[in-house]
C-alpha cells in the first residue's frame, strides 16, 4: 500500500504541475503518517546520501555549462560546422546537431545545449528559409547529446548509485549517441525534400585560407573538451577535478577570448547556476530518501515479482523496462528519473542478464528520449520558448523525430549490448 501510494502520489503531483521537490515531500510526508516512520530519520538518511565528493562534479559542470551558454563559446562551433556543410541542403539544420553534441561534450547538460544552440542556429535557420517548427524539433530532439555524450552529470549520479564505474558509464552512451546523431540527420534530410526554397550558405573560396582562420576562433571552444576528456580518461584527473577544471578553463575564454561576458556578468552568471544548483540538490536530496524508503519497503522485489507474473521472456522484460522508463521520465526530469528508477530496475535488468554499464546506457537513451515526449516533455516546452516557435507547429516533426530516430536508437542500444560494452571494455577493460 504505502509503495503503491507513493507512487500515485508523486504521479499525480507532478501532472499537476507541482516541482518535483515538492512532489516527493509529500510523499515522505504520506510515508511517515501511513508507515507510522518518524520525519527526524529523514535528513540523517538525506544528508548521509548527498554527501559525496562525486557530487561536486554536478554543480562544478552546471556552473561551467552557464559560463559558456553566456560567453559566446558554442557560436564558433557552429560556424565552424556550418563551413563545412552549410552549402548543402539541409547542411545548416544538421550542423545544428552537430553543433549540439559537440556543445554537449562541453556542458553535460540537455537544458544548457538547448538554451546555446537553440538560441544561436533559429535566426539562421529562418534567415535560410528552413521550415521553422520542423528546425525548433530538430534542435530540441538533439539536446538531450548533453546526456548522452560524456561527461554528462546524469552518468555521474548513475555511477555513484549503481555502485560503478563513472568512466564506463560515460563511454556507454559515446556509440548510441553516434547513431543517434546519424538517424536525426537522415530523418531531417528526409523530411526537408519537398521545400524548395532554402537558401544555401556559401561555402567559402578559397576554402582552407578561411577554414584555418575559423579552426583558430573556434580552438580554445573545442579545447575545453579535449582538455575535459583526455584528462578524465588519461587518469590526470577524476570527474569531480576535470568538472572544476572546466570552470577555471571556462573564465577567461569567455571573458578575454570570445568577451561574451565580463566579470561583473560573470558573477550574475554564477548567482543564476547558484538557484538551479540549489533546486537541482534540494530536488537530488528529496529523491534520494524517498528512494531509501521505497527499497527499504522491498520496491523492487516487488517490481520484479510484478514484471515475471507477465513474463519471464528477456525481450519481453526488456521492454517493458523501457515503457516504464519512458513514463518516468516523462513526468519528471532526468535526474529525478535516474535516483528513482535506478535502484528499482537495475536489479530487474541484471536477472536477465543485462550488464550494468549497459543498463547506463538503456536508461541514459531512455530518459533523454522520455524528455522530448509529449504530454509532458520538459524539453519540447523549453525549445518553444527558446526557438520563439509555438509547441503546436514543433509537435508533428517531434514524433517523427522519435519514431524515426530516438527509437530505433534504444531499441538498438537495448538489444545490442556491444554499442554501450564495446568502448569501456575496450579503453578501460571488462
Amino acid at each position: 500500500m504505502i509503495i503503491t501510494g507513493s507512487l500515485l502520489i508523486v504521479c499525480l503531483m507532478l501532472l499537476l504541475g507541482v516541482s518535483v521537490y515538492v512532489a516527493f515531500g509529500s510523499v515522505l510526508i504520506f510515508i511517515a503518517l501511513v508507515g507510522d516512520q518518524s520525519i527526524s530519520g529523514y535528513l540523517p538518511t538525506g544528508a548521509t546520501g548527498i554527501r559525496s565528493l562525486v557530487l561536486l562534479a554536478i554543480p562544478l559542470f552546471m556552473i561551467a555549462g552557464g559560463i559558456m551558454e553566456k560567453g559566446r563559446i558554442a557560436a564558433p562551433l557552429v560556424a565552424l560546422a556550418e563551413m563545412f556543410i552549410g552549402h548543402i541542403k539541409g547542411g545548416l539544420s544538421a550542423a545544428g546537431v552537430l553543433a549540439c553534441g559537440i556543445f554537449g561534450s562541453i556542458s553535460g547538460s540537455a537544458n544548457a545545449t538547448l538554451t546555446c544552440i537553440g538560441g544561436i542556429m533559429m535566426p539562421h535557420l529562418k534567415r535560410a528559409n528552413y521550415p521553422v517548427g520542423q528546425s525548433a524539433a530538430l534542435i530540441v530532439s538533439a539536446s538531450p547529446l548533453g546526456l548522452l555524450i560524456p561527461p554528462s552529470s546524469s552518468h555521474i549520479l548513475y555511477g555513484w548509485v549503481a555502485q560503478q564505474h563513472v568512466l564506463k558509464c560515460f563511454l556507454s552512451t559515446v556509440i548510441p549517441a553516434i547513431i543517434l546523431i546519424t538517424l536525426l540527420i537522415i530523418t531531417n534530410q528526409f523530411m526537408l525534400r519537398k521545400h524548395d526554397n532554402i537558401k544555401l550558405s556559401e561555402r567559402p573560396s578559397p576554402f582552407l585560407p578561411a577554414f584555418g582562420r575559423q579552426g583558430r576562433l573556434a580552438g580554445p571552444a573545442l579545447m575545453m573538451p579535449i582538455i575535459i576528456l583526455g584528462g578524465i580518461y588519461g587518469g590526470i584527473m577524476t570527474p569531480t577535478e576535470a568538472a572544476g577544471i572546466a570552470v577555471v578553463y571556462a573564465i577567461p575564454v569567455a571573458i578575454y577570448f570570445y568577451k561574451g561576458l565580463t566579470w561583473k556578468t560573470l558573477s550574475q552568471t554564477i548567482c543564476q547556476s547558484g538557484i538551479t544548483i540549489g533546486v537541482v540538490m534540494a530536488m537530488i536530496f528529496m529523491v534520494l530518501i524517498v528512494s531509501d524508503n521505497l527499497i527499504a519497503q522491498g520496491a523492487p522485489k516487488l517490481a520484479k515479482d510484478m514484471v515475471y507474473s507477465v513474463s519471464d521472456n528477456p525481450i519481453v522484460i526488456l521492454l517493458m523496462i523501457n515503457v516504464v522508463m519512458i513514463l518516468i521520465g516523462m513526468l519528471m526530469d532526468d535526474i529525478s528519473g535516474l535516483l528513482l528508477a535506478t535502484p528499482i530496475l537495475l536489479p530487474i535488468a541484471q536477472s536477465v542478464g543485462v550488464d550494468p554499464i549497459h543498463f547506463a546506457a538503456i536508461i541514459g537513451v531512455n530518459l533523454g528520449m522520455a524528455n522530448i515526449t509529449p504530454p509532458t516533455a520538459p524539453l519540447l516546452y523549453l525549445g518553444a520558448q527558446i526557438c520563439d516557435v509555438p509547441v503546436s507547429r514543433m509537435l508533428w516533426p517531434t514524433l517523427v523525430f522519435i519514431v524515426f530516430a530516438w527509437l530505433p536508437t534504444l531499441m538498438l542500444t537495448t538489444f545490442i549490448p556491444e554499442l554501450a560494452l564495446f568502448l569501456p571494455d575496450l579503453l578501460l577493460g571488462k
